[in-house]
């Protein structure tokens, strides 16, 4: 006969094995995107130096153009996907309803998308993309062709399957780069084959999702031949369009919030002091946007991870939950530290060699930047733990209102320096941010729309707590 299960006193010991295969998992999946930076690197590198001055800047626009847009749209089912996915498979419930919910929104984005770039072709080509028909075709194909990147890799995520998804992110990368290495030893020629590769890089990524659904369709199999000799398949929580897309739509204000915050403040500058004040500035964030880049790795495991133990049934799991947060803002906390350190001592000179000597960098205001964005990246970290808990409209209204503020505090003239505006604002909306989404984690229940999902155990624990509270 089979031992029964281990005690719940061993639960402190299993948790502290979560956090260790978390942490192995997040570590994996930043030395992904940190090759994935790289090689993105790469692809500018070479067209920098292969390219006409006009030619690279057009590239960049259109890169610009491209991320701004499939970040914004499509990242909010990516997170539907892993979060969702996470919950079900905790729970032991086929995650086939929240699969078809977030293919039909993410189609119906797409589509969306494509009306609007047609209606609008004119704008976006002439203003946008210097009339250039072949980039605009460029952008326009990319963007659709990452719907179903962004999907692919909710549905990893949430699978927790990421050894599939840091491959379908650096394969990305391969690809593109090949298309810049081409045009480079003349395999290709001009400005749109290099282009190419933004269009081919989501494109032939795809080829990792075949090996992902054969590899859940053998799980799938052989659970339910567990399943069929003792309880039979769990019925799947209801999982509706309306609930699915109050999620993407919460998550969708966050995203838009979030380019607010890093792509507003140039474009303020520009604005109030000129197109050289609005590079400096530009450069200055990067301090922010580069360690962001590569927190995407963990801010992408997290939330998978967080939701299998918010709604774990194991002794310890919401203690687990509570460690798994810790332990990122304490290695946020020391990342800033080593962060300031090097600004310290030589961060000017370090701003010159990266963005060459064109400008000269004030040491207190890469300090400031700095600060802003361990601040920020700690907000991110608790974002996700929010939305685990299922509480992302709440979540997303402190971003959007944290949003109109920045904007609020870089448009009106309360500092002359407009560099210096964006500089403080960026930093004190980062820790209102903070402030902001930790009440929110703290105290995660009494928004009915955040609520467990009606007929679901969750939903159904929860009213007895409340009824056992209310005999007290």
């Amino acid at each position: 006969m089979e031992t029964e299960s281990p005690e719940p006193t061993e639960s402190p010991a299993n948790g502290r094995t979560s956090s260790r295969e978390y942490g192995k998992t997040a570590g994996f999946l930043t030395i992904g995107v940190g090759l994935t930076g790289l090689l993105t690197y790469v692809y500018f590198f070479i067209g920098a130096h292969d390219l006409s001055k006009q030619q690279y800047g057009e590239i960049t626009v259109l890169w610009s153009a491209v991320f701004i847009t499939v970040s914004t749209l499509y990242r909010p089912v990516d997170q539907l996907l892993s979060r969702h996915i996470s919950e079900h498979l905790e729970r032991g419930e086929p995650d086939t309803a929240t699969v078809k919910v977030a293919a039909k929104i993410q189609i119906s984005l797409a589509l969306a998308f494509a009306v609007i770039a047609l209606i609008f072709r004119g704008p976006l080509q002439d203003g946008l993309l210097e009339g250039n028909s072949a980039l605009y075709w460029v952008f326009f194909s990319s963007v659709l062709f990452y719907a179903a990147s962004y999907y692919a890799r909710g549905y990893l995520a949430g699978h927790q399957q990421f050894g599939l998804f840091t491959t379908l992110i650096l394969s990305e990368s391969v690809f593109r780069t090949m298309f810049a290495v081409a045009v480079l030893v003349g395999l290709l020629t001009g400005q749109t084959m290099f282009a190419m590769g933004i269009v081919a890089a989501p494109l032939l990524s795809l080829m990792v999702v075949p090996f992902a659904i054969a590899r859940r369709t053998r799980r799938e199999s052989a659970a339910l031949e567990v399943d069929e000799g003792a309880e039979g398949v769990p019925e799947e929580t209801v999982f509706s369009f309306a609930h699915g897309a109050g999620f993407v739509g919460s998550v969708f204000l966050i995203m838009f919030s979030e380019q607010v915050f890093l792509n507003a403040g140039p474009l303020v500058v520009r604005g109030i002091e000129g197109a050289a004040a609005a590079g400096y500035i530009f450069n200055v964030l990067m301090i922010a946007r580069a360690p962001l880049q590569l927190f995407q790795a963990v801010s992408t495991s997290i939330l998978p991870h967080l939701t299998s133990l918010h709604h774990s049934r194991e002794p310890g799991s919401d203690e687990q939950f509570h460690h798994s947060v810790r332990m990122v803002l304490l290695g946020l906390l020391a990342f800033t530290a080593a962060v300031a350190a090097v600004v310290l001592v030589a961060g000017p000179q370090l701003m010159q060699l990266a963005f060459s000597d064109k400008f000269t960098y004030d040491r207190p205001d890469l300090l400031l930047v700095t600060a802003g964005m361990g601040l920020y990246l700690a907000a991110v970290t608790v974002n996700q733990a929010c939305l685990a808990q299922g509480q992302a409209r709440r979540a997303s209204i402190r971003w959007i209102s944290c949003a109109v503020f920045f904007l609020a505090w870089t448009l009106l003239p309360l500092i002359s320096d407009g560099n210096l505006r964006v500089e403080i604002g960026f930093t004190l909306t980062a820790l209102i941010l903070l402030g902001l989404l930790v009440l929110v984690y703290q105290r995660p229940d009494g928004v009915g729309e955040d609520l467990p999902l009606e007929g679901s155990s969750a939903e159904i624990e929860t009213r007895l707590a409340g009824l056992e509270e209310s005999n007290l």
